[in-house]
């Protein structure tokens, strides 16, 4: 919301402990995070994106923006739409798995994450960012995609490899979407997150 310069209030949700506002706007997963506006919830990351887009069409756009007729527009729409469905399925579920198993299976797990970020590295290409609403700034994938990099060390941690060894362009990308202020005000550091990863190994059981 930042990067599209609306005013916003942020709250902060005890996960171990649910808000009776969080299970009421979000009763079929019960899980953050939740867009309220107007009165009215909003749920899960992508969908919020979009309704941004769609409600605030005076603020710049995050997907291309859509020119009904034009297959050019529908398809960097649906582009974009597909890798930031890549990154919110794949990086969430290989993460988890990397400090939920251990041996082996967690070996895997960190090769996987580095494919997975090799495989992201590919279609950034040589760009200074993903874009996707253009003039060179920060466009849907990129905003699905930098909340992840305050978790970039804790998946070097586990799963044994460097983020700048096997995904350069990547990592390079992090570092300059860390310098935009929208990100750096909310982005929390990489060691609160290594941190709160080692709450949720002794919540599963895994030391």
């Amino acid at each position: 919301m930042a990067e599209k310069g609306l005013e916003f209030e942020y709250r902060e949700e005890d996960l171990g402990n649910k808000s009776d506002l969080l299970l009421r706007s979000n009763p079929v997963h019960r899980k953050i995070p939740v867009l309220l506006h107007a009165g009215r919830p909003v749920s899960e990351s992508l969908v919020i994106l979009q309704y941004l887009d769609d409600a605030f069409p005076g603020t710049p756009h995050l997907l291309p923006p859509a020119n009904s007729g034009d297959a050019d527009a529908a398809y960097a729409r649906a582009t974009a739409r597909f890798w930031a469905d890549y990154v919110d399925r794949k990086l969430y579920d290989c993460g988890s798995r990397l400090w939920r198993l251990k041996g082996e299976p967690q070996a895997a797990a960190g090769r996987e994450m580095a494919e997975i970020l090799r495989t992201l590295e590919a279609e950034l290409g040589d760009r200074e960012f993903f874009g996707g609403g253009g003039g060179g700034r920060l466009g849907f994938v990129d905003v699905a995609l930098v909340p992840f990099t305050a978790w970039f060390y804790s998946y070097e941690r586990f799963g044994g490899f460097s983020v700048e060894e096997v995904a350069p362009r990547l990592a390079a990308w992090a570092r300059r979407c860390g310098r935009i202020d929208s990100v750096a005000k909310h982005l929390p550091s990489p060691e609160k997150v290594y941190d709160f990863v080692g709450v949720l190994k002794k919540k599963y059981g895994v030391e």
